[in-house]
Parts: structure tokens; sequence; C-alpha cells
């Protein structure tokens, strides 16, 4: 039962927001109901270490070759590998 009496709660606690304030306490939820993966993805610290001279040299090769050539899909890519979105969406971690 308190279950029930909590859902109704946070329900009350909904209806009581501002308007301004439901797209963030929506994007809360939905944080919340994320895998545990992906929490800690979202959660995990910006990469701040410095682009290294190679990784510069890699990202104006892939633009230089972008001007000449046409992006490959990235459903495309994973059908090379027999892989499908669903399968990556839905991906859990064995127990």
């Amino acid at each position: 039962m308190e279950t029930a009496s909590n859902k109704q709660h946070a329900h009350e606690l909904i209806e009581r927001l501002p308007a301004s304030e439901i797209v963030t306490a929506v994007r809360f939820l939905e944080f919340m109901l994320l895998d545990p993966v992906a929490r800690a993805i979202a959660n995990a610290p910006a990469d701040d270490e410095p682009v290294t001279e190679e990784e510069e040299r890699a990202v104006a090769e892939a633009r230089e070759w972008l001007k000449h050539n046409k992006a490959i899909p990235h459903e495309r890519v994973l059908a090379e590998l027999g892989i499908t979105l669903e399968e990556i969406e839905n991906y859990r971690e064995p127990a």
C-alpha cells in the first residue's frame, strides 16, 4: 500500500510544480529509469584530458575525408556488423 501512497504523493507534487519546472522533473524521472550502465555514463565526469596531436590529426583527416565522401549511416555500419539498433538499446550486461 505504501507504494501506491508514494506514487500518489509524487503525482501531487508534480501537479504543484510551476510549468517552468516540469521539463526538469520529467528529465529527472527519465534519468532515474535508465539502466545502471547508462546512469553511470551519464554521471561520468567530462573528459578533460588535452587533445593530443595524433587525435587532432585523426579528426582533421576524418573531416577532410567527409568533404569528398558521403558519410556512412550508423545503421549501415551496424548491419555490416550483424547488429541491430534494437539490440544495442536493449543490451544488458550478463549477470
